[in-house]
């Protein structure tokens, strides 16, 4: 080796094993107290656990299957995002993505989706809010009167058997 490469890697060596004992250093060194945050500006709220929202899921499929029908199943979280989607044998290939758009427009709005289809006639702009699916299939999921989840099911022929099965997965939660 020459002397130009026995430098470059004396120095390359070096710096690597100084970064890291500064990364050291820093990690462990205590931080200044800062004034804690007030209680006051800090909420609560509830989740459904995976395994809720999957015997959830699996209630709605059950439901669904014992009717001879190829749907998909949805559980969302309170701010829209999927806990569990479970995809019935056969069900079509729209049916993922309705069901996830019907599970959260029924926890935005804390009620089935087939009422909030009926609200489209005051107020059709409703409908372009994205993410969101006016169609009924759909139902909340509350704990003390709060939406918590949202259950929402597509590829029935209709939106009614659609929003039953949705139904039976929100009562396997209170067994």
């Amino acid at each position: 080796m020459n002397t130009r490469t026995r430098v470059l890697t004396g120095t390359a060596l070096a710096v690597v094993l100084g970064a890291g004992t500064f990364g050291a250093v820093s990690a462990s060194a205590t931080p200044a107290k800062k004034d804690e945050v007030k209680s006051g500006n800090f909420t609560t709220s509830t989740h459904l656990t995976i395994d809720a929202a999957a015997r959830a899921a699996q209630a709605a499929l059950d439901a669904a299957q014992k009717e001879n029908q190829k749907v998909t199943v949805a559980v969302v979280d309170r701010n829209g995002n999927t806990i569990v989607t479970l995809r019935g044998d056969g069900a079509g290939p729209q049916s993922y993505e309705s069901a996830q758009r019907k599970a959260f427009t029924a926890v935005s709005w804390n009620a089935p989706t087939s009422v909030l289809a009926g609200r489209l006639a005051q107020t059709p702009n409703l409908k372009d809010i994205p993410g969101t699916l006016f169609l009924a299939g759909a139902a909340p999921v509350q704990a003390d009167g709060a939406p918590v989840a949202g259950i929402g099911v597509a590829g029935a022929p209709s939106g009614d058997l659609d929003e039953k099965f949705a139904k039976a997965g929100v009562e396997a939660l209170a067994k």
